[in-house]
């Protein structure tokens, strides 16, 4: 009786591990606009716009709050002009 329920648990444990839906492994594209909610968990890069001038692209990468990986392009003025007061 001991080892049927040995088994019976073990098969539970394996089952259970098994059940566990997998990580979304797609990284979601979000749209560029005005008033955009972002849920960010943790910043993964950002575009470097120290050395740029005018208005450049720029890319985010981020985990949300669910560990889902976004990115976000948008449009942005770069701080590296010498000449801008």
């Amino acid at each position: 009786m001991k080892t049927f329920a040995l088994a019976f648990a073990a098969l539970l444990a394996t089952g259970s591990a098994f059940a566990a839906p997998a990580p979304d492994s797609t990284v979601i594209h979000d749209e560029n606009g005005y008033f955009v909610h972002l849920d960010i968990d943790k910043v993964l890069s950002s575009t470097d716009i120290s050395q740029a001038c005018g208005v450049i692209p720029a890319r985010l990468h981020y985990l949300d709050h669910q560990g889902r990986e976004h990115v976000l392009d948008y449009q942005v003025h770069g701080s590296g002009c010498t000449n801008d007061n």
